[in-house]
């Protein structure tokens, strides 16, 4: 009896030490997984988006506020005095050039004509008669009847008559033209402002205050001001063979107030020879057609100056450049190594969504446009190329598709590997302990059996 309960206690050992055994291998495949996975899941480079800088022609453009000014002002004011009998015109209507705009009373100043009319009248009469006397005289001098001295005096009367009609011809002239600006008349054609005297009203020559304003405004004006170092800087582009097509008369398009783009094209008219001491700036001057009269005095526009064609520029999307704290554009860059560089560039403006690059960027270069804050100078990058909107937005919806359906498939499969790999151990550890099981009992009934021959 004895015997067989040691017996007992070596089965249940040797079961307990195969137990350890098979819990040991488990760790160890498991340790020997797990340094492969840790393998297999380290870092790839990280992807960025680039795009390949081009040479190319770029129209450069500046954008600089400006105010609209009328083509033509004329401030009205009456040549006359007298008191104003009537308006003739509509306020704010367009009026032509001649036009009668008020009619002052023209009583005093049309007896002023009469009285000169007939102080001609009364000269010429006079001037006839010595005519008269000077023919005789010639006649009789010729005889010596008489005195050259006689003649003389004749002569010398009719050129002093000749003189003094002269003078109230032009003293007529003159009454006839006080009498025409009785009548008030437009200087310009253009559009009328609101009229400052009625109808009643006492107006004097000359005087500080207009009857009414009139202003052209087709064509209209659009003075621009652009500080002189951006005029600087053109013309040493311009120097230096950079800028082609650039001369005074650039194209310029406008942006109204409303953000909407005015339809027609405008040019440059003039361009200031100095520069304000107060703002830095050069005044310039724009033309443009407003047949429409869209655009209005004193409005704010911003304007689009076309200053020349860049033959040798690149167009890099905007948020691609950064800035130092000292205001220098950097670019990064992937380059034939793979690696990520810093370069730094000179900017000329802008063209949309785009800086324009005058320098630091070579031909071919791939600049990075998307994932800058994954990467560092000196690291490894993986470069993909940019593409349209329509495209990436199509790409982009059938990875995500495929990505979904593959990571679906790679979880079932993953379960049905870890179900079968579980149904393979279990019945392995299930035969494992039914083998020592047996094997214990065996050896127990032996025991037994010997124990009873004894």
């Amino acid at each position: 009896m004895l015997l067989a309960k040691q017996w007992a206690r070596v089965a249940v050992y040797s079961t307990l030490a195969a137990s350890v055994a098979l819990t040991g291998c488990n760790k160890k495949e498991e340790a020997g997984g797990g340094a492969a996975a840790a393998g297999a899941q380290q870092m790839p480079p990280p992807e960025v988006t680039v795009v390949v800088a081009q040479k190319q022609a770029v129209e450069q453009t500046v954008d600089l506020a400006g105010r609209t000014a009328a083509y033509q002002i004329s401030e009205v004011r009456p040549q006359v005095s007298g008191i104003v009998q009537k308006r003739l015109f509509v306020e704010g209507s367009y009026v032509k050039e001649g036009q009668p705009l008020y009619s002052i009373d023209a009583n005093t100043y049309q007896a002023t004509v009469s009285n000169a009319r007939a102080a001609l009248n009364r000269q010429i009469a006079n001037l006839n008669a010595l005519k008269v006397k000077e023919n005789r005289y010639r006649q009789l001098v010729g005889t010596n009847a008489i005195s050259k001295q006689e003649y003389d005096d004749v002569a010398a009367q009719v050129a002093l008559a000749q003189a003094d009609v002269a003078a109230s011809r032009a003293t007529l002239e003159n009454a006839n033209i006080s009498l025409g600006y009785a009548t008030v008349r437009a200087p310009i054609s253009g559009q009328t402002s609101r009229s400052n005297v009625t109808a009643g009203a006492l107006v004097t020559a000359g005087q500080a205050d207009p009857m009414v304003t009139v202003q052209q405004l087709d064509p209209i004006y659009v003075d621009i001001s652009q500080s002189s170092a951006d005029l600087l800087r053109l013309r040493q582009q311009m120097n230096q063979g950079q800028l082609s097509g650039a001369d005074s008369s650039a194209r310029v398009k406008l942006t109204l107030e409303d953000g909407s783009t005015y339809p027609v094209e405008g040019r440059l008219a003039f361009s200031g020879v100095s520069v304000d001491p107060s703002s830095g700036a050069v005044t310039l001057r724009a033309i443009f057609a407003n047949p429409s009269h869209l655009l209005l005095p004193g409005m704010y526009v911003t304007a689009k100056l076309v200053q020349g064609v860049n033959n040798n520029a690149m167009l890099i999307p905007q948020q691609a450049v950064t800035r130092t704290p000292q205001g220098d554009a950097n670019v990064m860059v992937i380059n034939n190594q793979g690696m990520v560089e810093v370069k730094p560039v000179v900017t000329a403006g802008t063209q949309g969504s785009y800086w324009i690059i005058n320098s630091g960027l070579n031909e071919g270069d791939k600049v990075i446009v998307e994932g800058i804050a994954k990467v560092q100078p000196g690291a490894p990058a993986k470069a993909v190329l940019a593409q349209p909107k329509a495209e990436a937005s199509q790409n982009a919806a059938g990875s995500n598709a495929s990505t979904g359906a593959g990571n679906t498939g790679g979880s079932n499969t993953a379960s049905g590997n870890a179900g079968s790999a579980a149904k393979q151990s279990a019945p392995a550890a299930g035969a494992a302990v039914s083998n020592a099981a047996p094997a214990a009992n065996g050896q127990a009934q032996s025991a037994q059996q010997s124990s009873a021959q004894r």
